[in-house]
């Protein structure tokens, strides 16, 4: 019988039943799949969203008026912008408004590109490194003599190695980013591996192959997965920088970077030229933080708003 149930007439004499308390905790709601996701952690909705719409603009970009973003019109050059000239145009005449939106495909080509490669690389790095306990000072010197040097420096150092091209820039600020992802799953590794299920499994007589995929690779996914947002924004940084100082792609190919780069000589005078790319690279690079930031709230425990 419960206290709902309980009447007045069957108590015994001197008892009443108590009050209804208030609630003094709201309710605890669990909020499973995307929506939940988005509803939860609002950073991802905005950061996926601005994100989501520069990846429509950079594969939708020759269908958004645009025009060929290489063609040269020297009696049109620095015009400011107009309904002719969105952006306006460049010291060459070129319109800028279709170089920017044509740029878009080469810098989160790269980021996307760099974050995946890296995140590859540096996982399997990781994990042979936390988990091989023979094989983690070898490598990890290895890492340690690449962290040495500043990832600007190495890329440009790589890239004085081989012509410009995307491939190029893609490869050489990889190489300097495995280090960070490398040193990051091999924490994460060495606090799995001395955990009891491990120990279970290696009593078991489970190979070594079978724990890595089954208890190790599945754990180290999560913070794995929020380093490599933060690496694909430091890549279309890194490649606008190359750009910028000639060491990156051809100057053939619109990019952020490029366009930055052109314009610099007149930015006291013709600012569009360098303000218009340089807003779309800010953009881009706040979106992928703000994912990077939501995501790590959602797979983190231990940074959960409410229980």
């Amino acid at each position: 019988m419960t206290d709902t149930t309980v009447s007045l007439q069957s108590l015994p004499a001197g008892f009443v039943v108590a009050p209804q308390l208030p609630e003094i905790f709201r309710p605890v709601v669990i909020r499973r799949g995307l929506v939940g996701l988005l509803r939860g952690h609002p950073t991802v909705a905005i950061g996926g969203a601005l994100l989501l719409t520069l990846v429509l603009i950079a594969v939708f970009a020759p269908y958004l008026g645009t025009v060929d973003p290489t063609a040269l019109a020297p009696a049109k050059r620095t015009r400011a912008p107009s309904a002719n000239f969105w952006f306006g145009s460049d010291v060459l005449g070129r319109d800028i408004y279709s170089r920017v939106l044509f740029g878009a495909r080469v810098s989160l080509t790269v980021g996307l590109s760099v974050a995946i490669f890296a995140s590859a690389a540096g996982l399997a790095i990781g994990i042979v490194s936390g988990f091989i306990r023979w094989a983690d000072g070898i490598l990890m010197r290895f890492m340690d003599g690449l962290m040495s040097i500043p990832p600007i420096l190495l890329a440009i150092a790589l890239m004085a190695l081989t012509r410009g091209s995307v491939g190029n820039v893609v490869l050489a600020i990889t190489i300097a980013e495995i280090p960070r992802v490398s040193r990051l799953v091999r924490s994460v590794v060495l606090s799995l591996r001395e955990q009891p299920y491990v120990d279970a499994a290696v009593a078991c007589g489970t190979r070594t192959p079978m724990i890595i995929l089954r208890h190790i690779l599945p754990n180290t996914v999560a913070p794995m997965l929020v380093q490599a947002t933060y690496i694909c924004a430091s890549a279309m940084i890194t490649e606008a920088i190359l750009s910028f100082i000639g060491a990156g792609t051809p100057p053939t190919i619109p990019s952020w970077g490029n366009i930055m780069a052109e314009g610099r000589a007149l930015w006291q005078v013709k600012p569009y030229i360098v303000f218009f790319p340089a807003a779309f690279l800010s953009v881009t690079v706040l979106a992928v933080n703000l994912l990077g930031d939501g995501l790590r709230d959602a797979l983190d425990p231990r940074m959960a708003k409410s229980l």
